[in-house]
C-alpha cells in the first residue's frame, strides 16, 4: 500500500499551503465555497457546532485554522483499514 503524504504534514504547514487565496477569517459564503456546499448546508454545519466560528453582529466569521481543523488536515492519524 502507498502512503498518504497529506497526513504527514503538520497543521501549521497545512495552514501555510492550503487556502492561501482566502483571508485568515472567512465569511460564510467563502467557507461554503471552500467546502463546495450550499449556504444552507454551511449554516447547518455551524449550528451543529462542527466548525467553531465567531458571530460579529449578524454575520458569522470562520477562522481559516478552524476550517482546516474541520477538514482534519495535518492530523497524524492512520486511516482505518478497508475490509473486503
Amino acid at each position: 500500500m502507498g502512503t498518504n503524504n497529506a497526513s504527514n504534514i503538520s497543521q501549521r504547514e497545512a495552514y501555510k499551503l492550503m487556502l492561501k487565496e482566502y483571508p485568515d477569517v472567512m465569511s460564510i459564503d467563502q467557507m461554503c465555497e471552500v467546502l463546495s456546499v450550499s449556504t444552507k448546508t454551511g449554516y447547518k454545519i455551524i449550528r451543529e457546532g462542527s466548525i467553531c466560528c465567531l458571530k460579529v453582529g449578524r454575520a458569522y466569521r470562520i477562522p481559516k485554522a478552524h476550517l482546516i481543523s474541520y477538514l482534519c488536515i495535518g492530523l497524524n492519524t492512520t486511516p482505518a483499514p478497508i475490509e473486503a
